[in-house]
């Protein structure tokens, strides 16, 4: 498959990926014409494109990796483009549910696939996690989640719990009034499960890729204890809920018939997770093998069969909770922190 990927930020991440692929070639670069863009273009011996109307025929895929109108990016216009010329796209979040039914819509009339790539729900953490919720939701109807992420991750967080908790409805989400520190908290139901959410709704204006506090945390609880997803890129974790019988006389029992439960682990790593990985190994392995889970994913979806309009359906989901949510979190606090100082894990 010969591909394209639209935008040299986080694109070159995506241009990394796809030249990892068996069986997939990187066709070419499309972007505005930097010096930086046309160098890293002669660097990877591909072609440097301006416009759309540039790129040749035989392009199986393009990845668009350009802002959307959210972030005053025309992302989105790159990729309707892209499709009326009968080019299959993959485009990175987040979009605007306005935007994204739009993009479908054009994908649909010129019978072209169309796919969004939240990106972190194929990061083998959040797949494992989302597949362990799908399995404790047979047996064990979630009683609560609660969660964290920045703002610049809120999209990808919604469409995490959408998927762990099987659909977004009914939900609804209240924010409280704005207090000291840098969280705002979010209370309401999602899927009909109560949710805590706290989004640090801060912003460096010159460098929103970086300063969250932290990434994507989730904790779903049933009657037996805690799912937890302990960071974007893991562990995943279950915690077995505390409980002992008591004796005759009302009193807390841990020995004897009946305790045996005491004897399971307090909290485990779960089977399949990896471990925890350095900054450079999330950065350098951990995305890249992130987008190939993501490419796949969306040539598996392309050549299944699958309705497009029905597929697109959560995402369009996901987005009118998560621009409901946005408005009603307001405007990002401008900050402006100096990097963060590192601390010697040894010493704690």
């Amino acid at each position: 498959m010969k591909v394209v990927v639209c935008g040299t930020g986080f694109g070159r991440w995506y241009a990394r990926a796809v030249r990892s692929m068996p069986g997939y070639e990187l066709a070419g670069i499309v972007c505005r014409g930097s010096a930086f863009s046309r160098r890293y273009a002669r660097e990877l011996g591909v072609p440097c494109h301006t416009a759309v109307d540039q790129l040749p025929g035989g392009v199986d895929l393009a990845c668009v990796v350009v802002g959307s109108a959210v972030s005053g990016g025309a992302g989105s216009e790159v990729a309707r483009s892209l499709l009326a010329k009968g080019i299959p796209v993959l485009q990175e979040h987040p979009v605007r549910p306005d935007e994204l039914a739009a993009t479908v819509r054009v994908a649909a009339d010129n019978g072209v696939w169309y796919q969004l790539n939240p990106f972190y729900r194929h990061l083998a953490p959040i797949r494992r996690f989302v597949a362990a919720a799908d399995r404790l939701r047979c047996t064990r109807p979630p009683l609560f989640v609660d969660a964290s992420a920045p703002i610049q991750l809120l999209y990808p967080l919604i469409d995490l719990l959408g998927r762990a908790l099987g659909g977004f409805r009914p939900w609804q989400l209240d924010v409280l009034p704005a207090g000291d520190g840098p969280f705002r908290l979010v209370h309401g139901v999602l899927a009909g499960v109560p949710l805590t959410l706290r989004v640090q709704n801060q912003l460096h204006p010159g460098d929103p890729d970086n300063h969250a506090l932290m990434w994507h945390r989730v904790t779903i609880g049933v009657e037996s204890g805690t799912l937890a997803l302990a960071d974007t890129h893991g562990p995943v974790l279950w915690t077995t809920r505390l409980h002992a019988p008591r004796d005759a006389d009302h009193r807390l029992r841990h020995t004897g018939p009946g305790t045996e439960q005491l004897d399971q682990p307090a909290t485990v790593v779960l089977p399949g997770t990896q471990p925890p990985p350095t900054l450079r190994d999330v950065v350098e392995r951990w995305w890249p093998a992130g987008i190939v889970a993501a490419v796949e994913d969306f040539v598996a979806h392309r050549t299944s069969g699958d309705s497009l309009l029905d597929h697109a359906r959560h995402d369009l989901a996901a987005g009118r909770v998560w621009q409901d949510l946005t408005d009603r979190l307001g405007r990002p606090e401008p900050i402006l922190p100096a990097p963060p100082r590192p601390v010697e894990v040894g010493l704690l």
